[in-house]
C-alpha cells in the first residue's frame, strides 16, 4: 500500500519532499468546507431567530390555549363523562405497578386518611370470591395489618371502633333472588342500610350452569330486578357494580374451564345494558367499576389459579374505590379524580374584580387615545438574544400599568384554569431513566447549537452567570416533571444545583454592594418586588401560603441578610480598601459574624422554630400551620450563601491586585496551577457522583450536603473559567432561559406541572410526547411575559423619589397589617 502511494505521487521528489498538490487541494477543500459549514450554522441560527420571534411565539401560544379550551370543553360536553367516570372506567399502567386513570390523578390513601373519610360509615361488599379479594384489599388500606383469615363462602366483618367504621363482606355468589332479598331489605331498613355498596357476581352462574344461554338470560332478568333496588340505595349512598375481570383460561382448573373470557364479556355486556338503562339525568345512579378489569387484562397471566387476580391488581381496584368515595370529601391535592370545582374564596373574588377593573380602565384609556409613552422595547427583544433591561429607558404612560395588569389577569386566569378548575386533565409522574436523561441530551445539543462569542472574558461574567442559571433551571425542570427525586443520585446532584443558585445570590449581591455601594431603599425595593411579585399574586389567586413557593422566601431571606450585613456600620466598600488593607479584616469580621448568626439558628431547631413562629412573621414561613418545611429548606443550604460571599470577596481582591489573567484566550492561572486545579475539579465531580450513588437514604445524604455542596460549585466554576477559550464563549440558548429562571421556577408549579407540582398538566390527552412539547411551549411563553410584566410594574410601583417611596411603603405596611388581622380573625371565628 505504501509503495503504491509513493508511486502515485512523483511530484513529491521534484518539490524536495514538499506536500503533494492533491493534499493541498484536500486541505483547501476541507478548510473551505469548514467555512461553509460555519456560515450555514450562523445563517441557520439567524434564520430561526428572524422567523421565530418572541412576539410570534406568544401569539401562537395564545391561539393554542384558546383552541385547547374549546377542545376540552367540547370533550366534556359531547364526549360525556367526567374525572369520576374516567377513574372508574379507563386507565393504563405506568411501568408495572403504577396505575394511571385516564385524565386525572389517583391519590394513594393511607390508613389515617381512609379512617377520616369513612368515619361512622358502613361499607358492604356483596358477591363472590373475587369480590372478597377486593374487600380484603380495601380493608388493608384502612388497617394494613389485617390478615385474610376469613372462612370461604361465609360472611366476613371488619370494624374499627375508634372511627365507628364498619366494612362487611356478604357471600352472595350469584345474582339471584337471595341477592335481591338482601338488597331489598336494605331499602326498607334504614338502620342497616350501608353508605357504600360494592357488588358484583357472574362466575358462579357460568360455572354451575356450564355457560348456557338460558342462564345468561336469567342473569339479565335477575339483575333487572336487583337494579331497581340498587337505584334506591344510590339515592342516599354510593353503589358500585363491579364488572367481571378476565381469566387466564389456560390456568383454570377443570371444574372452571367453562368460565371463558367470551362468557364473561357476555355477562358484562348484559350488566352494562341493564344498569345503563336506568339513568337519572342522563347518568346511571349505579356506578360501573370497569377500570380494575382493564388493569387485569395486563396482569391476569400472573394469577395463581387463572381466576383470582394478583394482589397488585386487586390493590388497584381497592384504591380506585377509595378515590371515588373519598376524594370529594378530603380533597387531596394529588387526587384530582372525582373532585368538584372548589368555590372561590373572598380573596380570589377580589383579585378577579381587581383584574377586571384594570382591564376596563385599560380599554377606556385605549379608546380615549392615550397612546403616548409606549413601552420601550429593546432592539433585540424579538430574538433569542434578548436581554432584559435593567431600567426603563422611556417613562411609562398612564395606560402602561393597566395594560400590564390586564395581561397579568389573563395569565392568572390561565393559571387558575390549569390547576384549580376542572378544565384540563392531570396525570401522575412516573420516573424512568429515559424520561430524565434523554431530554438532558436534547437541551445539551440545543445549548451547543446556540454557542456565541462572549463579549467579555472575566470570571463569572453576566453572560456566563445567565448561562449557568439557564442550564441549571432546565435540568431542574426536567427533574421535576420526570419525578426524578425518586432516584437518589439525581436528587443529590439537583440539590447541588439549588445550592448553586443560592451561591450566586451571595456572590452577585455581595459583588454589587462591594463595587457600587448602593444601599438605597429604591434598590432594595426593586429587588424585593422583582423576587416576590409573581409569588404574592399566586398566593391570592391560587390560594396558597407564601412558604409554598419555598425558593422565593429562601432567596428573599438571604438577600435581606446580605443587605443587612453589608449596609451595617461600618460600610466597607472596595474604594475604601484602596486606602488601607486593614479594611479587608473588617469584611472578614462581618462575614464571621454572619456565620455565627447562621450557626446559632442551625444548631438549635427549637430556637429556629420559636423565632419564625412569632406572629406576624409566621405568616411568611408557615406551611400547614408549621415552620418545619421552612426549617428543612433553610438548613439544607444554610452555608452556601456565605460561601458565595466569601468567593466574591476573594475573587474581587485578586482581580483588583491583577493576580488573575482574564484576557481573551488566557488561562486564569499559570499552566501548572491551572492543570492541577482542573484535575482536582474533575476528581471532585467523580468522587461526589460515586458518593451520591452510594447513599442509601435522602436523609443520610442531606446531612452531608451543606458541607460538601460548595466543593462541587467551586469545581464547576474552575472548569468553566480556567481555560481561556471556555470563558470566551457562552450558550445564548441557556443564557436566554437564565434571564427568566425565577419565573420558570415559579410558573412550573401550576401551568407545566399540575396539582401543585404533584402531577403533570395534560393539554393533549393520549399523546404524552406532544403534550409535553405543547405545554412546555406555552409555559415558557407565559414565564417570559410575566418577566416583562414584572419589569413594567416595578417601574410604576417603586418610584425613585424617596418621600414618595416611603409613603407607598407605609401604605403597603398598613394594608398588609389589616389583611393579616382580618385573616387571623377569620381563623379564630368559629364556622369560618
Amino acid at each position: 500500500m505504501e509503495e503504491d502511494e509513493e508511486a502515485a505521487s512523483p511530484e513529491a521528489a521534484r518539490t524536495g519532499g514538499a506536500a503533494p498538490r492533491p493534499l493541498d487541494h484536500t486541505a483547501a477543500c476541507c478548510h473551505g468546507g469548514a467555512k461553509m459549514a460555519l456560515l450555514a450554522y450562523s445563517l441557520g441560527k439567524r434564520e430561526i431567530n428572524h422567523h421565530f420571534t418572541i412576539r410570534n411565539a406568544k401569539l401562537i401560544s395564545l391561539s393554542v390555549v384558546t383552541l385547547l379550551l374549546l377542545f376540552h370543553a367540547a370533550l366534556r360536553y359531547y364526549g360525556g363523562g367526567d374525572s369520576c367516570e374516567w377513574l372508574l372506567t379507563r386507565g393504563r399502567y405506568l411501568g408495572e405497578n403504577v396505575w394511571q386513570p385516564y385524565g386525572c390523578m389517583m391519590h394513594k390513601y393511607k390508613s389515617i386518611e381512609a379512617k377520616t373519610c369513612l368515619t361512622e360509615k358502613r361499607v358492604a361488599f356483596v358477591g363472590d370470591s373475587r369480590i372478597r379479594q377486593l374487600f380484603y384489599s380495601f380493608v388493608k388500606i384502612i388497617d394494613p395489618e389485617r390478615a385474610e383469615d376469613g372462612n370461604k363462602h361465609e360472611d366476613i366483618f371488619f370494624q374499627d371502633k375508634r372511627s365507628s367504621l364498619k366494612v362487611d363482606f356478604l357471600w352472595y355468589p350469584e345474582a339471584n333472588n337471595s341477592m335481591k332479598e338482601r338488597v331489598t331489605l336494605w331499602t326498607h331498613e334504614a338502620s342497616t342500610k350501608p353508605d357504600v355498596v360494592i357488588i358484583g357476581a357472574a362466575t358462579w352462574s357460568i360455572k354451575l350452569h356450564s355457560g348456557s344461554s338460558e342462564t345468561l338470560q336469567q342473569y339479565r332478568t335477575n339483575l333487572t330486578a336487583i337494579a331497581v333496588h340498587l337505584d334506591r340505595l344510590a339515592d342516599h349512598g354510593e353503589v358500585y357494580w363491579v364488572l367481571q375481570d378476565p381469566v387466564n383460561e389456560e390456568m383454570l382448573s377443570e371444574n372452571r374451564k367453562m368460565i371463558t373470557n367470551q362468557q364473561l364479556e357476555l355477562y358484562n355486556e348484559a350488566a352494562m345494558n341493564v344498569l345503563n338503562s336506568s339513568k337519572f339525568n342522563g347518568r346511571s345512579r349505579v356506578k360501573l367499576l370497569a377500570a380494575s378489569r382493564q388493569a387485569a387484562l395486563e396482569t391476569i397471566t400472573q394469577s395463581d389459579d387463572g381466576l383470582h387476580l394478583p394482589e397488585s391488581t386487586r390493590n388497584v381496584g381497592a384504591m380506585i374505590l377509595m378515590n371515588s368515595i373519598c376524594n370529594k370529601l378530603l380533597r387531596p391535592i394529588d387526587g384530582s379524580c372525582c373532585q368538584t370545582l372548589p368555590p372561590l374564596n373572598l380573596s380570589q373574588k377580589l383579585s378577579a374584580c381587581f383584574f377586571l377593573v384594570s382591564a376596563m380602565v385599560f380599554v377606556v384609556l385605549h379608546v380615549l387615545g392615550n397612546n403616548r409613552h409606549r413601552r420601550h422595547v429593546p432592539p433585540d427583544v424579538e430574538s433569542l438574544e434578548e436581554k432584559k433591561p435593567a431600567t426603563a429607558v422611556v417613562p411609562l404612560g398612564p395606560k402602561a400599568p393597566f395594560q400590564a395588569l390586564c395581561r397579568m389577569g389573563v395569565i392568572m386566569a390561565y393559571f387558575y384554569l390549569c390547576d384549580r378548575a376542572d378544565v384540563f386533565m392531570k396525570e401522575q409522574k412516573f420516573y424512568t431513566h429515559s424520561t430524565f436523561f434523554i431530554p438532558l441530551i436534547y437541551i445539551l445539543i440545543l445549548g451547543v447549537f446556540y454557542s456565541e462569542n462572549s463579549k467579555e472574558t472575566k470570571l463569572l461574567n453576566r453572560e456566563q452567570t445567565d448561562e449557568w442559571k439557564g442550564w441549571m433551571q432546565l435540568v431542574i425542570l426536567i427533574y421535576h416533571i420526570s419525578g426524578a427525586s425518586a432516584f437518589i443520585p439525581v436528587y443529590m446532584h439537583v440539590r447541588v444545583l439549588v445550592a448553586a443558585y443560592l451561591f450566586q445570590t451571595g456572590y452577585g449581591h455581595f459583588s454589587f454592594f462591594w463595587l457600587k455601594g448602593d444601599f438605597g431603599l429604591y434598590r432594595v425595593c426593586q429587588v424585593l418586588f422583582r423576587l416576590n411579585f409573581l409569588v404574592l399574586v399566586l398566593c391570592v389567586v391560587m390560594d396558597r401560603p407564601y412558604q409554598f413557593y419555598y425558593f422565593v422566601p429562601l432567596v428573599t431571606f438571604w438577600f435581606v441578610l446580605i443587605y443587612s450585613t453589608m449596609a451595617m456600620w461600618p460600610q466597607i466598600l472596595q474604594k475604601r480598601t484602596n486606602s488601607s488593607g486593614m479594611w479587608h479584616l473588617g469584611v472578614l469580621v462581618k462575614l464571621l459574624s454572619l456565620l455565627l448568626f447562621i450557626c446559632s439558628f442551625a444548631f438549635s431547631q427549637r430556637f429556629f422554630e420559636n423565632t419564625f413562629s412569632v406572629w406576624p412573621t409566621s405568616k411568611l414561613f408557615e406551611l400547614n400551620g408549621s415552620v418545619h418545611e421552612w426549617w428543612f429548606r433553610w438548613k439544607l443550604d444554610r452555608f452556601v450563601m456565605i460561601h458565595g460571599m466569601v468567593f466574591a470577596f476573594i475573587y474581587l481582591v485578586l482581580q483588583k491586585r491583577q493576580v488573575l489573567s482574564e484576557g481573551k484566550g488566557d488561562a486564569l492561572f499559570p499552566a501548572k496551577i491551572s492543570n492541577l486545579l482542573l484535575f482536582l475539579s474533575v476528581v471532585s465531580f467523580i468522587t461526589y457522583s460515586v458518593w451520591a450513588s452510594s447513599c442509601k437514604t435522602k436523609a443520610e445524604c442531606n446531612e452531608m450536603h451543606p458541607y460538601i455542596s460548595v466543593v462541587q460549585i467551586l469545581a464547576f466554576i474552575l472548569i468553566r473559567n480556567i481555560p481561556g477559550y471556555a470563558r470566551s464563549i457562552y450558550s445564548s440558548f441557556f443564557s436566554w432561559f437564565g434571564k427568566i429562571s425565577l419565573e420558570l421556577f415559579i410558573c412550573q408549579y401550576h401551568i407545566w406541572l399540575a396539582a401543585d407540582t404533584k402531577g403533570i398538566l395534560v393539554l393533549i390527552p393520549g399523546n404524552p410526547s406532544l403534550n409535553i412539547l405543547v405545554s412546555t411551549f406555552i409555559f415558557v411563553c407565559v414565564a417570559h411575559e410575566v418577566s416583562l410584566i414584572t419589569n413594567d410594574l416595578a417601574q410604576v410601583v417603586i418610584p425613585k423619589d424617596g418621600m414618595a417611596l416611603l409613603r407607598r411603603l407605609g401604605a403597603v405596611g398598613v394594608f398588609s397589617l389589616l389583611v393579616l388581622l382580618w385573616s387571623e380573625g377569620n381563623q379564630l371565628t368559629p364556622g369560618t
